[in-house]
């Protein structure tokens, strides 16, 4: 059955068409934004018959900054005309920058000092032992510099934003990936097989970057001006379906950097036997044929692509190839899932396409709570997390990954450790001791 298209203008009506896809385009006040700044640049304001001012040069420019900064403003406006305010900002905006930089790197030499000094002072003084210490000195200054200079490089790699492809991303981990990407300024496709809930999330999402839009700050607010959520229908295990599903994405956004293979099922916790026929089939289709079809569609579009792109299959339960036990079915298709992360790590060695796998442990889900008993609950208390904060670890990582064969997890070992730790802290975080959900 088709559905309707609905896109929302920069003027906040909607429109309707009957094509077979629902896809719904973000509040664009940027649109708004780019057509004051070409009036104020003289693009269309600009009088035929006035005569062209003579161009200044460098040292004129050069001049009027400096009388600017000093508090004359006239020269400089006659340089820079109606930019002068946003320079000033820009300028102070990169300042600040460097200095807190400049300052956490001083505060952290002065600290090592302090801390070389009183080591040396413990010594007794002694010549060998001075020159052991400022070598070690040294080389600290030598492995900070580099830690320094890779945290630029990285946060110069989260500028900018990405076109991300999430499946089955109407509920659960799949809306929070989605939201967080769009909280960092990306474009983000919604899928679903149902029309009607990637309207509702779509609609959800764009409520939550308007309220975003509505208390952050100047930066923030750039980044957020920049999000953008479409969607479309999509059965992963669907050939015809998962084509449309990158033809879509790549006819709104231009290319995809990132893809998510996120689509999943498992038809709750019984023994193998008490599956039927179709409950077998679903599962398998969805895990591992969806996750099949989807990567071969995505890095046929992305090996042609200038910069490649990524694609992140779902790590599981049963994936590392141990037992699961009333999860048989599920457990098998993520075990599978391993093998073909394998296999492709291989195959694509050369390929501008990266293949990874994100683990996001146990997240809080209707997939996970699906036919869970009251001592599965009890464990959930203390491993789960809500799939908002797992996302807000999984995300900034995915955003910035490089080359192939990486592994995005949150339920990392320090973590893991935390929980066995604190376990009798987590006793009811989400369920009471009769299983009732005592979160949301």
């Amino acid at each position: 059955m088709a559905a309707a298209v609905v896109h929302l203008s920069v003027h906040g009506r909607l429109r309707r068409s009957p094509e077979a896809v629902v896809s719904q385009a973000c509040h664009r006040p940027s649109l708004l934004r780019c057509r004051a700044f070409k009036q104020e640049a003289g693009g269309d304001d600009e009088k035929p018959n006035e005569p062209r001012k003579r161009r200044k040069g460098p040292l004129y420019t050069l001049k009027a900054a400096m009388q600017g900064l000093a508090g004359s403003r006239s020269a400089a406006a006659e340089v820079y005309g109606g930019q002068y305010e946003l320079a000033v900002e820009k300028a102070e905006e990169i300042f600040f920058s460097v200095a807190t930089q400049v300052g956490r790197y001083v505060i952290t030499m002065m600290s090592s000092g302090v801390v070389l000094a009183v080591g040396f002072q413990l010594s007794g003084g002694d010549s060998q032992t001075d020159a052991l210490i400022w070598y070690s000195w040294l080389g600290g200054v030598i492995i900070g510099t580099m830690l320094g200079a890779n945290s630029v490089l990285e946060e110069h790699c989260k500028a900018g934003p990405r076109n991300v492809v999430i499946t089955g991303s109407t509920r659960g981990l799949g809306k929070a990936l989605a939201r967080e990407f769009l909280l960092s300024g990306d474009h983000v496709v919604i899928a679903s097989r149902s029309p009607e809930s990637v309207l509702q999330t779509i609609n959800e999402l764009e409520e939550n970057i308007q309220e975003g839009l509505s208390v952050a700050k100047k930066k923030q607010r750039e980044t957020l001006l920049q999000a953008k959520v479409v969607g479309t229908s999509c059965d992963v295990c669907k050939p015809e379906d998962v084509k449309k599903l990158v033809n879509f994405a790549v006819g709104e956004l231009g290319s995809i950097d990132i893809w998510i293979n996120n689509a999943g099922t498992n038809k709750g916790f019984r023994p193998l036997v008490n599956f039927s026929d179709e409950d077998i089939t679903q599962i398998v289709s969805t895990n591992l044929v969806g996750s099949l079809l989807c990567t071969r569609e995505a890095m046929d579009v992305m090996q042609y692509q200038e910069k490649g792109g990524h694609v992140f299959n779902m790590d599981g339960a049963g994936s590392g190839g141990s037992s699961t036990p009333l999860t048989a079915v599920y457990g098998s298709t993520k075990c599978g899932l391993r093998q073909f992360q394998a296999s492709l790590m291989k195959e694509s060695r050369r390929s501008k396409v990266g293949v990874h796998t994100a683990s996001p442990g146990m997240v809080l889900t209707d997939l996970l709570l699906s036919g869970s008993s009251l001592q599965n609950k009890q464990m959930f208390n203390i491993i789960c997390e809500l799939p908002e904060t797992v996302a807000r670890t999984l995300v900034p990582r995915m955003r910035v990954v490089k080359g192939s064969g990486k592994a995005v997890n949150y339920l990392t070992p320090p973590r893991i450790l935390l929980a066995l730790v604190t376990a009798w802290v987590r006793r009811g975080r989400w369920f009471d001791e009769e299983g009732r959900a005592v979160y949301g």
